[in-house]
């Protein structure tokens, strides 16, 4: 009996040998479609190509794609468990052709591997068309040989397929399997159809038209095939079973589920393992493919998968977390042919362990008080709204849960009550808003964020995707469409870009549309939490709300961006390690060329200590352990040794990101660092690249901050400095390693000079003071100024020698070197009570534009701008000396 793998592994290799290139499953949130919340088809990924929008160097693609339908027109979500064949997640297997070949091979491909490679007996074949499709009709009778009879002609769209309300269709060709008489049901198109005796196990879409806007359908110039047949379904088939839940894969989820809650796995809880069978596949692989539980979009379709499992567990009365028990014999299941399983175990594993945990805590709290509501009420009376309400306001109960659980009693709820207390808490919030200091200004997005909820954020494992605009903002304002060179913000329903939070810095990059639109965005923005603003402007075309796009991030800087913030927690944890526990994060920034860390710590940092802190970031990077982020309650993260910012506000659930390997540290499982974070991280420590610490100083009292760069950054850092020790190296004419010796004994060698210098013209000033004609008498003192070259430092010694050889008087010295005017005035003792050498210093400021002067009633200087008035200076004080009163005889 083959398993689900070896049908898997067949499909793929029977064409593959008939060459066609096997495609990789694309992530189950897509990155061409915005208008789909989950990947449902194998024929998603090439919607593009069938389009003519994207080339592949491939003509035939084959894929085992994995999809989930739990949203949107495409839910199985309260059928899933009651049926044998609805599922939230499930497998296509597809061949494709792109313009190369199209009905009687696709119809000779099929018939061939169902009869020859899987050996289905053809008598329990049969086949639909559409109801005009004759060239389908005849290729089965002549490739098969099935009589009229089994090839059924339906007329319905369910027999025709459409990409969308204008763009490639055709017609299908179903292939049906009969499980015999024995089960009820009739062939389809009959009264009976919707039986269980013929299963639909194979979809061929023959896509051979174009329909227009106007109405008019055309032919395609290459027509092309996609087509989709279940894992599941055919499972059941090869393996001689009738339900998909009795197949390998789901049976043994089963068994896991009844071993773990120690219940019958075909008992009175057969429904509930079924329901916890499908959803374990469909969150797990959500997870994997970088869907978090949450409130908005995708993370609260994945959480109502979550939590209708954990309801079931919790009627077969498990106490405990139970579903991430589950996840190894996922893993021993599927994860050969999908690997991103085993990848991302750790974060699967705390995800559903986090969400089940918190899970029963408020199914305690909120069962206890619904049924103490439901006993108020007469048999049959609907649960009031505003009861509904607080069990979803305070115990976070969603009202579909309360529906379900009161379901079983027959009792509904007053749904447009809910509705009503929901609105009045929204205008709550938004008076409590207004008044909460905010610039008038921002106004505009509260409204948005109202209107059109949270933006979700695809950015942890996509750089590309397709959106849709759903808002415009020109100077404040929302308008509906912005031309070529309008400023504009934008509002996507899902993004790539990052918004602006924790350090990091908004992405850049561009919107595109198909009609020619360009939108250059320089910056991203998150108002209110969770509403991304994309700031830009028009490039070229016209942006419309309502419009499709390719939302792209500048890939390069991203990566950089990703660097840096990876760097910034090896640095905290390296710093912790040298400096001391008591260091703690008081402000980053995470860019593209750079990062900059604040810390607390009481001193400078020396060089020694900066150079460990380097060396150990480095050894890190080189050891490229890769990059784990979990999703956790606060406080358990906390517990586990996560370093949360003080200060910083945590929602109910956050990101635990850890990187590296520490044996010791018991308490963080073994991990080098393990910070909150909601930011953008590269995928292995390897790839920071290099670390390079540029700077340290002080910022305030016991605030130090680190510059630092890496990767690229780091790199073009060492570059330049190395050209500057080479440049340096070459005009000392040494090799670059002796260069900083070389360098040290100039320095040391400049020193010697200037200081021979120094003293040569001191002796040179005081030489030609005392060959010269003497001093001067002015009145009756003796007076001794001179215009000397010496250095400014040293004019007060030189004053003082002068001085001292003068006896009494009064030296003035000027030295007019660069440009500028030293002044020093020095007074003999026995003439301070006459003169003050402050008062005359200043009068010889003035005279070369200078102000003020200070010092000693004996010595004092000063300075000017004016160095070519030297001479000026001197006349200044000897006019100064003129001036005063003579001594009385």
């Amino acid at each position: 009996m083959p398993s689900s793998n070896d049908i898997r592994a067949a499909f793929l290799d029977f064409f593959r040998r008939h060459d066609h290139t096997v495609v990789e499953s694309s992530p189950l949130v897509p990155r061409n479609d915005p208008t789909l919340m989950f990947t449902n088809a194998g024929m998603v990924q090439f919607k593009n190509v069938f389009t003519g929008l994207e080339h592949r160097p491939y003509k035939r693609a084959v894929t085992a794609q994995k999809c989930v339908r739990a949203g949107g027109k495409h839910n199985d979500l309260d059928n899933v468990g009651y049926t044998a064949r609805h599922h939230t997640f499930f497998e296509m297997l597809g061949n494709f052709s792109f313009g190369d070949y199209f009905k009687d091979v696709a119809i000779e491909l099929a018939w061939t591997l169902v009869t020859r490679e899987f050996g289905l007996p053809k008598e329990r074949l049969l086949v639909t068309v559409y109801h005009d499709d004759d060239e389908a009709a005849a290729a089965w009778r002549k490739i098969a040989g099935l009589p009229e009879e089994r090839i059924i002609r339906i007329a319905t769209s369910d027999n025709f397929w459409a990409m969308g309300d204008s763009g490639p269709c055709g017609p299908c060709s179903e292939i049906f399997y009969d499980h015999g008489p024995e089960i009820p049901g009739g062939p389809p198109g009959s009264a009976d159809a919707d039986g269980d005796r013929f299963i639909e196990i194979w979809n061929l879409v023959f896509m051979q038209y174009e329909q227009l806007p106007d109405g008019r359908r055309v032919p395609l110039p290459r027509p092309s095939i996609d087509t989709g047949m279940g894992l599941e379904r055919t499972a059941a088939i090869l393996q001689g079973k009738h339900d998909n839940y009795d197949t390998d894969t789901l049976r043994a989820l089963i068994l896991a589920s009844a071993e773990a809650s120690g219940t019958d796995p075909d008992g009175p809880h057969r429904i509930s393992h079924r329901v916890v069978a499908d959803h374990l596949r469909a969150s797990c692989f959500l997870i994997a493919d970088g869907v978090l539980p949450s409130n908005e979009g995708r993370g609260y379709v994945l959480r109502r998968i979550m939590r209708r499992a954990m309801r079931h567990a919790h009627l077969m009365g498990v106490r405990e977390p139970l579903m991430w028990r589950l996840v190894p014999t996922l893993i021993r299941q599927m994860g050969v042919a999908y690997p991103e399983l085993g990848r991302a175990e750790a974060l699967i594993t705390e995800t559903l362990r986090t969400e089940e945990t918190r899970f029963r805590a408020m199914l305690e709290r909120g069962l206890h008080l619904l049924v103490e509501e439901a006993a108020k009420l007469p048999r049959g009376v609907p649960l009031p709204g505003e009861v509904a309400f607080r069990l979803y306001d305070t115990y976070g109960f969603p009202l579909d849960l309360t529906q379900d659980a009161l379901k079983a009693e027959g009792r509904g709820v007053d749904v447009e009550g809910f509705e009503r207390a929901m609105a009045e808490q929204r205008a709550r919030a938004r008076a409590a808003w207004a008044g909460s200091g905010e610039a008038a200004t921002e106004a505009v997005w509260f409204d948005l964020k109202e209107k059109l909820g949270a933006t979700e954020f695809l950015g942890y494992t996509a750089e590309t995707a397709e959106a849709e605009i759903r808002a415009i903002v020109v100077n404040g304002q929302p308008v509906n469409e912005a031309r070529g060179g309008d400023e504009v913000a934008i509002i996507l329903n899902q993004t790539p870009f990052y918004g602006e939070s924790g350090g990091q810095v908004g992405d850049s990059g561009t919107i595109r549309a198909q009609d020619g639109l360009i939108i250059d965005i320089t910056d991203t923005q998150k108002k209110l939490g969770d509403l991304f603003v994309h700031v830009g402007r028009v490039r070229q075309g016209i942006a419309r709300v309502g419009q499709a796009v390719v939302a792209e991030i500048d890939h390069a800087r991203r990566a950089a961006i990703r660097a840096h913030h990876s760097a910034t927690h090896l640095l905290h944890e390296a710093l912790r390690r040298r400096l001391g526990l008591h260091v703690a994060q008081k402000g980053s920034l995470v860019a593209p060329d750079r990062l900059r860390f604040d810390i607390s710590h009481p001193k400078p940092i020396t060089p020694e200590e900066l150079a460990w802190v380097e060396a150990e970031v480095n050894a890190r990077v080189r050891e490229n352990a890769p990059v784990v982020t979990r999703l956790m309650a606060p406080d358990e993260a906390v517990k586990q040794g996560a370093i949360a910012l003080f200060g910083e506000k945590y929602g109910e659930e956050v990101r635990v990101v850890s990187m590296g390997s520490d044996p010791e540290a018991t308490a963080r499982g073994g991990l080098y660092s393990v910070e909150l974070c909601g930011g953008t991280h590269v995928r292995a420590t390897g790839d920071i690249g290099l670390f390079k610490i540029v700077s340290e100083g002080a910022v305030s009292a016991g605030v130090r901050r680190i510059e630092a760069v890496a990767g690229e950054a780091a790199l073009a850092h060492v570059a330049e400095t190395e050209r500057a020790l080479f440049s340096i190296a070459a005009a000392l004419r040494a090799p670059p390693p002796e260069a900083p010796a070389r360098v040290e004994a100039l320095i040391e060698e400049k020193r010697r000079l200037e200081r021979e210098i120094a003293e040569l013209r001191r002796k040179l000033a005081t030489g030609a003071a005392g060959a010269a004609a003497g001093p001067e008498r002015i009145g009756d003192v003796s007076f001794l100024g001179r215009v000397v070259e010496v250095a400014a430092k040293d004019l007060k010694g030189l004053a003082e020698e002068m001085r001292k050889g003068l006896g009494s008087g009064v030296v003035a010295l000027v030295s007019p070197m660069d440009g500028k005017a030293s002044i020093v005035v020095a007074v003999s003792p026995d003439l301070t009570a006459r003169f003050s050498a402050v008062d005359l210093v200043r009068a010889a400021a003035a005279a070369v534009g200078g102000k003020g002067g200070g010092g000693r009633p004996d010595m004092a200087q000063a300075g000017g701008p004016e160095g070519d008035k030297a001479e000026a200076a001197l006349d200044a004080v000897r006019a100064a000396l003129a001036a005063a009163p003579a001594l009385a005889g």
